[in-house]
């Protein structure tokens, strides 16, 4: 298999061979695991892309990238050489590109992933602390793709995901923005863990499978309920709820706060102890130290100061 040799002296007469601008597009396929997606953020053709693929697969002597479905699954050798690429065209970007002194009104646009029961509880009070700073900028607001966030974080096809806490992925940086706790919404007028644990619950989840947050709380404490219900958003389960006597919604209360719920629904504490639910912003690391995403990051986080929040 092919090496790198860090302590190659640089040879400048062997640069004529080389294409710088095939690095970049291998970056652009390595992070976006796709020929079609590669081009797009490169705003060339789908054909451009293959054969400059081509071109440097014979430089390199390697494959690179191999199909696997609908994706392009890098070889042993492009994951060995994934970070030194970025890392070269880091500093080459750096050295090329004027570095200009970042003002505020230079901003034209947020783009922030977020899933759609959270963006409620977020977008309002961004804007409107982005409204009091006198910027006129766009807020974009988009679907969160939890599969493709690094990719898309990479490529700056947005700026910010905000999601629950994940388990921790290489090269994410997060700041948490909001701890948060469930409540249970019934029509029942007593609530205890015995009752809890033996009615008819609706759970909510984006997701076609896999444990919903609570349940996995729930589980470790050897712990479990029975779902009768599982759809994709709270407004559904609210509805719902209304017409079932005995039926449980878990809801986080930040959630319940911003939706309309009917008056014979009733409020209780969490008859179980489960942790808080922490929600914050990820970003990716290449763009720690930019200026622009300083000032962003920075913004936000007063947003969701508690002293913020409290009023």
């Amino acid at each position: 298999m092919n090496q790198i040799h860090n302590t190659t002296p640089l040879e400048v007469g062997n640069f004529h061979r080389i294409d710088i601008n095939l690095y970049p597009l291998f970056i652009a396929i390595f992070e976006q695991k796709s020929i079609s997606k590669a081009a797009q953020l490169l705003c060339i053709s789908q054909s451009a892309v293959s054969h400059a693929l081509q071109r440097l697969r014979t430089q390199l002597q390697d494959e690179l990238f191999v199909r696997s479905g609908q994706k392009m699954l890098p070889t042993p050798y492009a994951e060995q050489i994934y970070q030194p690429i970025q890392n070269a065209l880091l500093t080459i970007q750096n050295i090329a590109i004027p570095q200009q002194d970042f003002v505020p009104s230079m901003l034209q646009s947020i783009k922030i992933a977020i899933h759609d029961e959270i963006e409620p509880i977020i977008f309002p009070q961004l804007v409107h602390h982005f409204a009091q700073l006198n910027l006129d900028i766009q807020f974009l607001s988009s679907k969160l793709d939890r599969k493709n966030m690094l990719a898309d974080l990479s490529a700056q096809q947005i700026d910010f995901v905000i999601d629950l806490v994940q388990p921790y992925q290489a090269n994410l940086q997060f700041e948490n923005l909001i701890d948060d706790h469930f409540v249970v919404c019934t029509q029942q007028m007593q609530m205890d863990l015995s009752h809890y644990l033996s009615a008819p619950h609706i759970g909510v989840s984006s997701r076609r499978t896999g444990l919903l947050l609570e349940d996995i709380y729930l589980n470790r404490q050897q712990l479990s309920r029975q779902i009768f219900l599982r759809c994709q958003h709270y407004s559904t389960a609210l509805q719902v709820l209304a017409q079932y006597p005995d039926a449980i919604l878990t809801i986080p209360q930040s959630i319940l706060k911003h939706l309309h719920y009917a008056e014979n629904l009733n409020i209780h504490p969490l008859p179980i102890e489960l942790p808080k639910i922490k929600m914050g912003m990820y970003w990716h690391d290449t763009v720690r130290h930019n200026p622009r995403h300083q000032f962003l990051r920075n913004e936000i986080l007063k947003v969701f100061e508690p002293t913020n929040l409290a009023h």
